[in-house]
């Protein structure tokens, strides 16, 4: 497998704390990881950094280029990168419009981006729901319509901060069974998280952050 990005002396740090050091990290393209750690280690920061949305010293190489880890990436390396909050915003519109509006911004015909949304829709299995108000979704459903909508984009980089937490236990097997997928589609997945069942997916990587470095 090749290599899609390489930190090297990646650093992080809060006035006079510094949050984490790490020397150096690098993640094979078409492999689902966890990066795990205690609370307050700095995972959603890294994935924050990683997806453009906070300053950060260091290296990041994104295949061939050399990235500064700052907010507004240009605009072809934030299609590359996608990351979903650990509470993701749904628009107040519809299902299908939260599926089709990322495709509509990047230039995707119509019908293709129709094609793209319905089967990003059956894929979470929200079919029966796909013109459905965001706001009358369950907590496991807006979480499976966030990761149907981030794989109609088909980014390089998936960024997944906690998507189980909070979920009830039906909420729970449905992500996970998502997220087994990815891992079997080969796509390049991030996934920070303290949920043991996440970690024990079978061919997923694991990096740990903890007291400020990668181990």
């Amino acid at each position: 497998m090749s290599v899609l990005v390489e930190l090297g002396g990646v650093r992080k740090s809060f006035g006079a704390r510094m949050l984490f050091d790490i020397a150096h990290l690098g993640i094979e393209e078409g492999r689902s990881y966890v990066l795990t750690g205690p609370n307050g280690s700095g995972k959603t920061t890294l994935l924050r950094m990683l997806a453009g949305l906070e300053p950060g010293e260091g290296s990041f190489r994104f295949r061939d280029s050399l990235v500064r880890f700052a907010p507004h990436y240009p605009e072809r390396l934030q299609r590359m990168i996608a990351y979903v909050h650990q509470h993701p915003y749904l628009f107040h519109t519809s299902l299908r419009h939260n599926m089709e509006y990322g495709l509509k911004c990047r230039g995707v015909a119509t019908k293709e981006r129709r094609r793209r949304a319905e089967e990003a829709i059956a894929w979470a299995g929200l079919a029966e729901r796909q013109v459905t108000p965001p706001e009358s979704l369950s907590g496991g459903e807006k979480q499976r319509a966030a990761l149907a909508r981030v794989r109609a984009l088909q980014p390089d980089l998936i960024l997944l901060d906690e998507p189980t937490s909070n979920l009830d236990k039906e909420g729970r097997a449905q992500t996970l069974a998502l997220l087994a997928q990815l891992r079997d589609e080969r796509r390049t997945v991030i996934v920070a998280c303290h949920d043991q069942e996440i970690i024990s997916l079978a061919g997923i990587g694991r990096f740990h952050l903890d007291d400020g470095r990668m181990q």
